[in-house]
């Protein structure tokens, strides 16, 4: 209580000179459209900067013009202030809950798959699509300048306007995130072997699915990743959705651009991401990272680079993966994890909230909704989908995103409810 007097108190303290000298010019307040509340957490940004926001939802700027604003849970909005009213604009966002599906590269633009997951959703009442924008073989399917320059990222389009995309699903209220996966790469690693991960010989270190990657340290492989999302947000989507944010997860010793400690990866992803947040800010849109599921657990960063508490201050949303199946190890008191689908979604996110002592609104899941491929093989039909969403929709996050890479969902077995 104390901490929090004293942070709301220098809060104030900055910002009462602002609203002093813009009270000839614009204030206002940022509320929940729903209910009048105050959002203390939101995000108000003018010419690309963030603007302070009081416990009571006030803000100040210095002129006219152009505002954008969000907060987890919410729609984004922008809005024009004029000078008349001169102070006190009220900024209403409207409560807003993604229910997603994922669609590939190839999915987006394939009828067979997309139709027919276009139809689950008005089944369903789902409102959100995940969209490859770089996939994991490394593929940008849309014409993207940034990826002109790999060779190879551009070998297909499956989105070939991807700003008439955008306008056609959101013209069906479809909630658009954007993935990009980000440091596993094969093709830029092909391409520039000086930007890629290396085995203690030089060669080109390669994962499990002989897949290269890119080294998070190097300030080229980032900005080729936060052009591509500067891209996408220029085009509309509502969500900048980093996977594959991390270290590769291997048992060798690799070679990169400088030193790996624990504390080195740290500071490499979480400033990774803050480096595309504060690019991404003149967009308005949200920025979100997937993590794995044990980082909800783990107090170290599970050899990768994502440490819970140095990871959610740099972004809007944390994805954590919570497919039962990635539960190697089961979690405590849950040693079978494919027979216990809600206890791990539940727990995992009770978990990592009791940590950070942030909004539930801050979390927004990936959940299971393929095969078991690590335990009995069982199918996670809408039986095993149900529970999971269940789990998530009683903690109170932001919503839920459906992992298939086959884009195939079948019955979900999701209540049909109504797109907020």
């Amino acid at each position: 209580m104390i901490r929090r007097f004293l942070r709301s108190a220098l809060l104030a303290f900055c910002l009462a000179p602002a609203l002093a000298h813009a009270a000839a010019a614009m204030a206002g307040r940022v509320v929940d459209g729903a209910t009048g509340a105050p959002i203390a957490g939101a995000t108000i940004i003018v010419d690309g900067h963030l603007v302070p926001v009081d416990e009571m939802g006030r803000f100040a700027v210095a002129s006219p013009g152009p505002v954008f604003a969000r907060a987890p849970g919410y729609r984004a909005r922008t809005i024009t202030l004029t000078a008349s009213p001169p102070t006190d604009a009220v900024l209403r966002l409207e409560p807003f809950t993604p229910k997603a599906l994922y669609l590939t590269v190839y999915g987006i633009g394939s009828s067979s798959l997309r139709d027919p997951a276009l139809a689950l959703m008005r089944e369903k009442g789902l409102n959100a699509l995940v969209i490859d924008v770089k996939g994991d073989r490394g593929l940008v399917p849309f014409p993207s300048a940034t990826a002109m320059t790999v060779p190879g990222a551009r070998a297909i389009t499956t989105i070939p306007n991807p700003a008439e995309l955008v306008a056609t699903l959101h013209a069906q209220g479809i909630y658009l995130i954007a993935r990009i996966v980000t440091f596993k790469d094969p093709l830029l690693a092909a391409s520039r072997p000086d930007l890629a991960v290396k085995r203690g010989n030089g060669e080109l270190f390669r994962d499990r699915e002989n897949l290269a990657w890119t080294d998070p340290l190097q300030q080229a492989v980032r900005d080729y990743n936060i052009g591509i999302a500067i891209e996408a947000a220029q085009a509309g989507f509502d969500e900048i959705q980093f996977d594959y944010v991390r270290f590769p997860d291997a048992n060798q010793r690799l070679r990169f651009a400088g030193p790996t400690t624990e504390k080195d990866r740290v500071a490499a992803i979480a400033g990774f991401l803050g480096e595309a947040r504060h690019r991404l800010l003149p967009y308005n849109v949200y920025v979100a990272a997937d993590i794995f599921g044990y980082v909800c657990w783990n107090l170290d960063d599970t050899g990768i680079g994502q440490h819970l508490e140095e990871l959610a201050p740099q972004v809007d949303y944390l994805s954590p993966m919570l497919y039962p199946s990635g539960f190697q190890f089961g979690i405590p008191g849950y040693r079978n994890p494919v027979s216990h689908s809600y206890e791990i979604v539940r727990l995992s996110l009770e978990n990592a909230l009791s940590r950070l002592n942030i909004s539930p609104k801050r979390f927004r899941p990936w959940l299971q909704a393929f095969k078991d491929y690590a335990f009995d093989r069982r199918s996670f039909g809408g039986g095993e989908v149900r529970l999971q969403t269940k789990a998530a929709e009683d903690v109170g996050v932001d919503g839920w995103m459906l992992w298939n890479p086959r884009n195939v969902y079948g019955d979900l077995g999701v209540e049909q409810q109504a797109a907020r």
